[in-house]
C-alpha cells in the first residue's frame, strides 16, 4: 500500500509500504526516490520483513516544497511517518545522500524504538572537503554542480551520473535510461536545495557518541562518494561495522545487487 503522510507544515510525504515483521525504513540517494530500491525492497518482503521506502519533500510522489530539505527537516519528516504509522523496532537503511540523513535522524530521535542503521555508499560525515579531512568533491565543485542544475539540469545530471556506475562492471544501458528517469522525476528545487544540504555538512563532531549499532557497505571503485568516507566513519563511531565491495562504484545497490541484498539480510539477522 502506499500512505500520504502529513508532516506537522501540512506537507505530504508519499510513503511505500507493504510486507510484514520488522520495519525496515529505507532512505533513497540525491536526486532519486524510494523506488531505486525495487530489488532490496523485494528482497527484505521475501525474508519476512516489511518494507517502509520514504520519498523525501520534492522527491517521488511527494510534495514539493520551497524549504525543509536540510538533514534535520528530513529527520523531522521521518520521525513524523515513524509516529503515524506506528513503527517499532525499525531499522533504517540509507544510500549515499540516505546515510546522513540516518546519522541525522539517529542523533536526533535515537530511542530503544531504532534498533540499528545500515549505510550503503554513504555520503557522510561530510560530502565535501573539510579541514582535516581531504575526501570527496571540494566546495566549489558542489557550487558549480549547482549552477548547471539550474541552468540545465538534464545535462548536469548526466556528467554528474557519468561517475555513478564502476567501469569494472557491465551495467545495461537500459537500467541507466531507466535509473535516469527515476531521477528526471525530482523537482528542481529540491535537487538544489538537497545539493547544497550535501555542501554544507559535516557530522563528524555530532555522531561521534551515537552507540548504536552502525553497518557500512561501501564499494572500493565508489567514485562519488570515495570508500575513505567509510574509514573516517569506522574511526569516528563507537559501534561501526564496514564490508568492503570490490569492484563496485557508487551504484553498489545495481552492480553488486546479490552481494548487497545477502549482507542487508545478514545484518538483519544480527
Amino acid at each position: 500500500m502506499t500512505h500520504q503522510i502529513e508532516t506537522k507544515n501540512g506537507n505530504k510525504i508519499h510513503v511505500e509500504d507493504y510486507g510484514s515483521g520488522q520495519p525496515i525504513v529505507f532512505l533513497h540517494g540525491w536526486p532519486a526516490n524510494n523506488r531505486m530500491f525495487e530489488a532490496q525492497s523485494l528482497s527484505v518482503v521475501e525474508k519476512g520483513y516489511r518494507y517502509i521506502g520514504i520519498d523525501y519533500k520534492g522527491y517521488g510522489g511527494s510534495d514539493i516544497t520551497a524549504d525543509g530539505y536540510s538533514y534535520g527537516d528530513i529527520a523531522d519528516d521521518i520521525q513524523q511517518v515513524v509516529e503515524t504509522l506506528d513503527l517499532k523496532n525499525i531499522v533504517v537503511v540509507g544510500f549515499s545522500v540516505g546515510g546522513p540523513i540516518a546519522l541525522k535522524y539517529a542523533v536526533k530521535y535515537n530511542s530503544d524504538n531504532l534498533n540499528k542503521m545500515i549505510l550503503i555508499s554513504p555520503a557522510a560525515p561530510s560530502f565535501v572537503q573539510q579541514d582535516g579531512y581531504d575526501y570527496g568533491m571540494k566546495k566549489a565543485e558542489v557550487d558549480e554542480l549547482i549552477e548547471g542544475l539550474k541552468q540545465d539540469r538534464p545535462k548536469a545530471l548526466g556528467e554528474f551520473g557519468e561517475n555513478f556506475f564502476s567501469s569494472n562492471v557491465e551495467n545495461s544501458k537500459d537500467y541507466k535510461t531507466y535509473f535516469h528517469g527515476l531521477v528526471s522525476t525530482s523537482s528542481l528545487i529540491a535537487t538544489v536545495k538537497l545539493a547544497e544540504s550535501l555542501r554544507d555538512a559535516d557530522l563528524r563532531e555530532e555522531i561521534k557518541d551515537l552507540d548504536l549499532p552502525i553497518f557500512g557497505i561501501h564499494g572500493k571503485e565508489d567514485a562519488v562518494c570515495p570508500i575513505e568516507f567509510s574509514d573516517v566513519l569506522e574511526d569516528t563511531l563507537p559501534n561501526y561495522t564496514l564490508h568492503k565491495v570490490d569492484d563496485a562504484g557508487h551504484a553498489i545497490f545495481h552492480e553488486k545487487q546479490d552481494e548487497v541484498n545477502q549482507l542487508i539480510n545478514d545484518i538483519l539477522k544480527k
